[in-house]
């Protein structure tokens, strides 16, 4: 008698609870009918679930084939809106540009960042801080001399260490990083650092292992998870110790030039934004405060470092893929410039080829996944769906870059895209590796500046190699936040016995 009681009584829990799931599923079904398509939302880890064991570059391509150009995938408990395309990104950023201006503010870059910064701020912080960054580059010479001629310094100084390798194979990364990263301390601090300097490596270390962390599996537990992996040991520990590294090398640069912030005129980014909090000191709604300093530099050596360095190690390996293109380059420079002569960014303007080249390694091996994602400030309707407040918004630079309807030959290196039939360049609306709209990238110019004079400057000194016995290199990426390509060696030999 007994053991039937319990069991009708386990039989009732299940005739309730059934219907409830079942209540629960439709309504859960229903209310998403509403938005774009995407993965069925599992409980915990949502639509994730359709990324595989590993992502790769084509997955968002497949999942835009299935699912279409708008699209949903569940992260945790988070809608995120994936935008494929031209059209669906030209209207998200451009026609949909006050809705979608937003950062998403989720748990592990609100512990990190605190909404500060450019990149990850919001609101009143972001525009004052946006403004004072597009401004400051613009002051510090961007497609003027005296930007220029730091980048040509470290342009030179990177012919002297590739010179050192006396056409052996090399590998470039190191190297390339280290000038790179150095040109942002110059903008940020006013002075460059030895590559043997202890500060200067340890500070290099800890932006690898800040941007490997990046869209990594952990960082994804660490967002979907947040109070549990707050006490976990992992990753996720080391990566919060490298980005404090960042921010205290940025704080005690702000200390040294606060010494001496009245001995000079301003010459870098530190000296420009104390001038402008003591300019706002009786502002009550001013947001320049040392906090938001130290988060735009933490922003401006993650953003501007691996990017443009990871741009050049491709350059570099297609111009060994590629040595007709690579010889068609130099032809170029030989025309246009005489051996001693600088490379300034205007020579760009009598160098199309070179300059369609650039963009072409820019298009074909876009440095991102995607591009950074947004939110969205209020419910949002587009193309018929319902996009609620809140949602991340995913723009997929990528399939812009690759998208059919805008390129000739869109999986094919093919600097012909920027060129018309005469041989001039030309520029494609749908060429957005910076982005666009109110949050594209702050550091576009400078970008260009190192590509267009580190490249040329390179080209001009030597001519690269495969090494002996090395038929092709990899052109596959390391599938991460960013698409590093994978190790390799190349052989630069001299081009005039006085390089």
């Amino acid at each position: 008698m007994e053991d039937n009681k319990k069991m009708l009584g386990k039989l009732g829990f299940l005739v309730t609870l059934i219907p409830r799931l079942i209540l629960r599923f439709l309504k859960q079904f229903w209310s998403c009918k509403r938005y774009p398509p995407g993965p069925f939302r599992l409980p915990l880890i949502g639509g994730v679930w359709r990324f595989g064991v590993k992502l790769t570059e084509d997955t968002f391509k497949k999942m835009a084939k299935q699912y279409g150009d708008v699209y949903m995938i569940w992260v945790g408990n988070y809608p995120a809106v994936v935008l494929s395309g031209y059209e669906a990104v030209k209207e998200g950023m451009i026609d949909h540009l006050e809705d979608f201006a937003e950062r998403p503010v989720s748990p592990f870059l609100q512990s990190v960042v605190k909404k500060r910064g450019i990149v990850f701020s919001n609101g009143h912080t972001w525009k004052q801080q946006r403004r004072f960054g597009v401004v400051t580059m613009r002051k510090l010479g961007l497609g003027k001399k005296g930007m220029e001629q730091q980048v040509e310094d470290e342009a030179r100084r990177l012919i002297e260490c590739f010179a050192k390798t006396k056409g052996q194979p090399f590998s470039p990364l190191l190297p390339v990083t280290n000038c790179v990263c150095n040109m942002i301390c110059s903008v940020a601090f006013g002075s460059q650092f030895s590559v043997e300097d202890k500060d200067f490596l340890e500070l290099i270390e800890a932006i690898r292992i800040s941007l490997e962390f990046g869209g990594s599996f952990f960082h994804g537990l660490c967002e979907i998870f947040p109070g549990v992996m707050k006490y976990l040991p992992g990753p996720h520990k080391k990566a919060i110790s490298s980005m404090n590294v960042i921010l205290s090398y940025a704080r005690k640069e702000v200390e040294r030039h606060k010494v001496q912030q009245n001995q000079h005129e301003p010459q870098d980014i530190i000296d420009y934004y104390l001038l402008q909090m003591d300019k706002s000191k009786d502002d009550p709604t001013s947001t320049y405060n040392e906090d938001n300093l130290v988060q735009c530099i933490f922003d401006l050596f993650i953003a501007g470092t691996d990017t443009t360095a990871t741009s050049l190690q491709w350059s570099l390996l297609l111009m060994v893929t590629y040595p007709d293109i690579q010889e068609k380059i130099q032809k170029e420079i030989d025309t246009v410039l005489n051996p001693t002569q600088s490379i300034s960014y205007q020579e760009r303007k009598k160098m199309p080829f070179t300059h369609a080249v650039i963009h072409e390694i820019l298009r074909t091996k876009f440095v991102l996944l995607f591009g950074i994602p947004r939110q969205c400030a209020k419910d949002v309707k587009m193309r018929g769906f319902f996009i609620p407040k809140g949602a991340f918004i995913a723009p997929d630079l990528r399939s812009v870059l690759f998208d059919p309807n805008h390129w000739e030959t869109p999986n094919k290196f093919n600097p012909y895209h920027f060129l018309d039939q005469e041989g001039n360049f030309v520029t494609r609306d749908a060429f957005l590796p910076f982005g666009a709209g109110a949050r594209s990238c702050v550091g576009e110019q400078m970008a260009r500046i190192e590509l267009f004079i580190f490249l040329t400057n390179l080209l001009r000194a030597f001519t690269f190699h495969l090494p002996e016995g090395v038929k092709k290199l990899n052109q596959e990426p390391i599938v991460a936040l960013t698409m590093h390509p994978r190790p390799y060696k190349i052989c630069a030999v001299p081009r005039f016995s006085t390089t």
